[in-house]
């Protein structure tokens, strides 16, 4: 990994946000939305790169990875004015086309291609193929935690801004009502990912996220997990209720026991592989 072609691509990435700026304040505020994430997911694969002692070409590698993880979503909000992939398209399909488009990859290593597209492609999948090859796995793993990490901080946001002041496009359409889906609180309490398609209010939404908990690879994810008190912000956004506070409780302990193995130095979750692989 050349450091110049990492440079090169921040440049293009810059550049290319630009081309989506806009005097409409609700338009440019989602566009901006997006930028800031994609920044904020950067500095979170960064702090999961260095807290597992990867090399400096692996930290590069993941670094454009997160770069690039959702440039489709300018196009996506450009063209439909949502960030809903089933009412539009495939977000991250998109970026990774964009990426053949503009051949932003070009000067990379052909086996660096591969890896970015791949991991750029995939990142947004409800689970990771179990069939794709380990060092791509490992790396799409990085991203998908480190962009958990700052959806929360973007949600925990938007839950407390005024409503005038909220990116229109970051709720997604779905309606704000207290009740919490019974298919919902199921799959938190059974430890199992919520998947989009059941999601049917606003606080399912939050559950869903909450759900996200069970995908995460990294000790230094679960690290920075505890350190931003990310699991009681989002609790503190929604209803008391005893079914939901028991579905909840179930996630504050396998978070509370992740955090445990975390603080063993080299131990990796089971979803991940050893950093160096």
């Amino acid at each position: 990994m050349e450091q110049e072609n990492v440079t090169a691509v921040k440049s293009w990435f810059f550049d290319y946000c630009r081309l989506f700026y806009s005097p409409d304040e609700d338009f440019q505020r989602n566009i901006t939305l997006k930028e800031n994430h994609t920044l904020n997911v950067c500095e979170n694969t960064a702090r999961i790169c260095r807290e597992e002692s990867l090399d400096d070409d692996q930290i590069m590698l993941a670094e454009v990875i997160a770069l690039l993880h959702d440039v489709g979503r300018f196009e996506q909000y450009r063209q439909f004015r949502t960030f809903k992939d089933s009412i539009s398209v495939n977000h991250a399909e998109l970026g990774a086309q964009i990426l053949e488009d503009y051949e932003v990859l070009a000067p990379f290593y052909p086996h660096e291609r591969s890896m970015i597209a791949h991991a750029v492609e995939l990142h947004n999948v409800y689970a990771v193929p179990a069939k794709i090859p380990e060092d791509i796995k490992f790396f799409l793993n990085i991203v998908r935690d480190a962009d958990k990490l700052d959806i929360w901080r973007v949600f925990l946001e938007y839950f407390n801004q005024p409503e005038d002041m909220r990116a229109s496009a970051a709720g997604l359409g779905l309606p704000d009502r207290p009740e919490c889906s019974p298919e919902v609180l199921g799959r938190l309490a059974q430890q199992k990912m919520v998947r989009l398609s059941s999601v049917k209010t606003l606080n399912d939404f939050k559950l869903m996220q909450l759900s996200w908990i069970y995908d995460l690879n990294f000790a230094t994810s679960f690290r920075l997990l505890s350190e931003r008190d990310d699991i009681n912000n989002l609790v503190a956004t929604l209803p008391e209720d005893e079914e939901l506070a028991e579905a909840v409780q179930v996630v504050r302990e396998f978070a509370e026991r992740k955090l445990l193995t975390a603080g063993r130095p080299g131990v990796m979750q089971p979803n991940g592989i050893s950093a160096g692989q």
